[in-house]
């Protein structure tokens, strides 16, 4: 068994803070991705988020999806996902890219009205995924 790997995705927080954007660990049967808190910006270094929670989720999940690449797993490999939304009026876009882009998963999903750290933040994603085991002995496509 290997031991747990971090990955970064550049941004500042993740040096400010000392934490990584995913943390992945292998287990018996499979890999476990936990992913951080992730917000929907349209350029990490910069700090800029995408303009309403719709695209916000969108951006969230792309940086989402760039973590999991890295293991590798995809968004399907998704079963948790907790949903930070400052406003309830946004929870039904939120939802929908939500239920467009991992709904073939189905992954547990819980949604927390609260603050967010980030001033203009409409959305924060944590995401928990399980890549399933891969038999090095088998070749696979």
């Amino acid at each position: 068994m290997t031991t747990r790997r971090h990955i970064s995705s550049g941004s500042p927080w993740e040096a400010l803070a000392g934490y990584s954007r995913a943390v992945v660990q292998p287990m018996p049967g499979g890999t476990w991705i936990f992913v951080a808190g992730t917000l929907g910006m349209d350029d990490p270094a910069s700090g800029r988020l995408a303009e309403g929670a719709h695209a916000q989720t969108h951006r969230a999940l792309n940086i989402v999806e760039r973590a999991l690449a890295e293991v590798p797993a995809r968004l399907s490999d998704t079963v948790r996902v907790v949903a930070y939304v400052p406003e309830r009026a946004d929870i039904a876009a939120v939802s929908a890219v939500l239920k467009e882009r991992l709904g073939t998963a189905r992954p547990a999903n819980t949604t927390v009205c609260c603050p967010l750290a980030v001033a203009g933040a409409l959305v924060e994603l944590e995401v928990t995924a399980l890549c399933p085991a891969v038999d090095p002995t088998v070749n696979q496509p």
